[in-house]
């Protein structure tokens, strides 16, 4: 079997081409090309799947790469016929060639589903750019819905530190920032002094009028204040129609200054839609190591002394 195998006494394939030199070298340059082109290219498949682990389709690198292979040995054994006549080897290889190559076209067939699954190069760029454009959106939601958030949280902040009705401190707020302004005072020996503010009547006129225009004296008065107030004091509701102002960095007189300008703005309120009404003022400064309930407590005996000797006055 060997012997009919490597068999070279056929007649040499250079005969069929009458040894003509031109023939010759488009045989063997065209061949020799080929042969080094289906090396080549087995190569450069083993190599993608060595590198490329990832890849679905392996297999067929592999079975392409065989199939190139032995393509290239068909040209090389068509190089060796030129002089011998190794038919049997050429056909083994061919026949050999032919299995692989239906192995191939099935395989690929196969698959064939998988791989026009694969998203084309145009595909992806429309995908990359569908995924930019939901990642803008998103980073504007993202950066709209951060604002809501930012407005929401200011907005319940508000809620929880101002009085509904007069949007100056609400109690907590006002004790807690009296507080630290006590403490401040204190620790650096500074001058801290506060207003007791009570509305003269206040329930005659909610008798009389109403508690709307009971609450419409209540903004007016707490407008008046805050017009009449520094930047660095603070406006509170301490409860129904009483107010304290907070007066850091303010001795007694300064203090009593103010509550004065607030009785002359309060009398000088002109809206006929609002009742006329005055108001009582205690004037407190802290004393040294004083505490802070001694200093609200003081500056409230102050305000019913004002009530006590005719209201719509001061007393310090």
């Amino acid at each position: 079997m060997l012997d009919i195998v490597f068999d070279g006494s056929f007649m040499p394939h250079g005969h069929c081409l009458l040894w003509r030199a031109d023939l010759l070298f488009l045989t063997l340059v065209g061949d020799g090309l080929t042969v080094i082109a289906y090396s080549l290219i087995p190569i450069a498949l083993i190599y993608i799947v060595k590198k490329r682990i990832d890849l679905k389709f392996n297999r067929v690198f592999l079975l392409f790469a065989g199939f190139i292979a032995f393509c290239g040995l068909s040209h090389a054994m068509g190089l060796v016929n030129i002089w011998h006549g190794y038919y049997f080897i050429a056909g083994l290889i061919k026949f050999t060639t032919g299995i692989i190559s239906i192995l191939t076209a099935i395989f690929l067939w196969k698959i064939m589903p998988q791989i026009l699954a694969i998203p084309s190069q145009l595909e992806l760029q429309k995908q990359n750019k569908e995924l930019l454009l939901a990642k803008e959106q998103l980073k504007e939601s993202n950066q709209s819905l951060e604002e809501k958030v930012k407005q929401r949280t200011a907005t319940l902040e508000k809620l929880a530190s101002t009085d509904p009705l007069t949007q100056v401190c609400n109690r907590r707020v006002l004790l807690e920032k009296l507080n630290d302004e006590h403490d401040r005072a204190i620790r650096y020996h500074r001058n801290l002094s506060i207003l007791m503010l009570d509305i003269d009547d206040f329930k005659s006129i909610n008798d009389s009028y109403g508690h709307d225009e009971g609450d419409k004296v209540i903004v007016a008065f707490a407008q008046t204040l805050q017009k009449n107030c520094r930047a660095l004091d603070y406006v509170g509701r301490y409860g129904g129609e009483e107010f304290i102002v907070v007066m850091p960095e303010t001795n007694i007189d300064e203090a009593s200054q103010l509550a004065n300008r607030i009785i002359e703005s309060v009398s000088e309120i002109s809206d006929n839609n609002i009742v006329s009404f005055s108001c009582s003022i205690g004037a407190a400064s802290l004393k040294k190591d004083g505490s802070l309930s001694e200093l609200i407590k003081h500056a409230d005996e102050l305000m019913y002394q004002a009530k006590a000797e005719g209201k719509n006055r001061v007393v310090s």
